[in-house]
């Protein structure tokens, strides 16, 4: 079947010596992979090896055999040129650091069309938006939404501690679990958008240890979640 479709790439692999596998997130088929024969041996394909940078915006007209584990891409071409996401260092560094996140959580071949909107939305904001330090949380956070596990907002004003492991507050210290200024600074962000989410003050400390917090969540609630090879780099260049 020959088909349309919004993707916005997660990975891209070296394959043999000319060729690509480029994993993408897709608008009408969720996570898919592409092998891009010959990518690498020409001028021409030099010039589209670009386009598979992570979190490239593409329209795609894909062979798509829903028994097949790699797929063809018949034509591509970026609908958004990011402006400043893939040359600014510090944003270049948190694609990379959430396009790792976003390829260990999205495991699905099906449509979602409200989470590829929400992806695809977000990383247009973050291209286009100077102030972005608290963007990675607000990101995660809303992620586990369009995922299922968010947490459970009753009773969220009344009680001080929230459990990681069950997604919901509580009155007493759970085991795997989150009290104090962690607490508060969950509620401030499950009460944010993306609009209000540089009023939020934090230092660099903070952020790193929420954002500890936020991917042990997702190891709890996602099978095979693994915290992304770029944190590392990813927490120096936010200190």
């Amino acid at each position: 079947m020959i088909a349309k479709t919004k993707g916005i790439v997660l990975s891209s692999i070296k394959y043999q010596d000319h060729d690509l596998i480029v994993r993408c997130y897709t608008e009408k088929f969720g996570t898919i992979s592409f092998l891009l024969k010959g990518v690498m041996k020409s001028k021409r394909g030099s010039k589209n090896v670009a386009f598979f940078q992570p979190l490239t915006q593409l329209q795609l007209e894909v062979k798509h055999q829903s028994n097949r584990s790699l797929h063809y891409i018949q034509e591509v071409k970026v609908y958004y040129i990011y402006e400043t996401l893939h040359s600014n260092i510090i944003k270049g560094s948190l694609g990379m650091f959430l396009a790792e996140v976003l390829s260990s959580s999205l495991k699905e071949e099906e449509p979602n069309e409200n989470l590829f909107a929400f992806i695809e939305t977000a990383f247009q904001w973050l291209d286009q938006e100077s102030h972005f330090a608290n963007f990675h949380l607000l990101f995660l956070l809303n992620l586990s939404k369009h995922l299922g596990f968010y947490p459970d907002d009753y009773l969220k004003e009344e009680r001080f501690f929230f459990n990681l492991q069950e997604g919901k507050f509580d009155k007493e210290q759970p085991k795997r679990g989150i009290a104090g200024t962690q607490v508060d600074l969950l509620k401030t962000l499950m009460d944010s958008d993306i609009q209000s989410i540089n009023s939020v003050k934090l230092n660099a400390s903070q952020r790193q240890e929420f954002l500890n917090t936020l991917l042990f969540y997702y190891e709890l609630h996602l099978e095979g979640f693994r915290k992304p090879k770029s944190l590392e780099v990813f927490n120096q260049l936010f200190h």
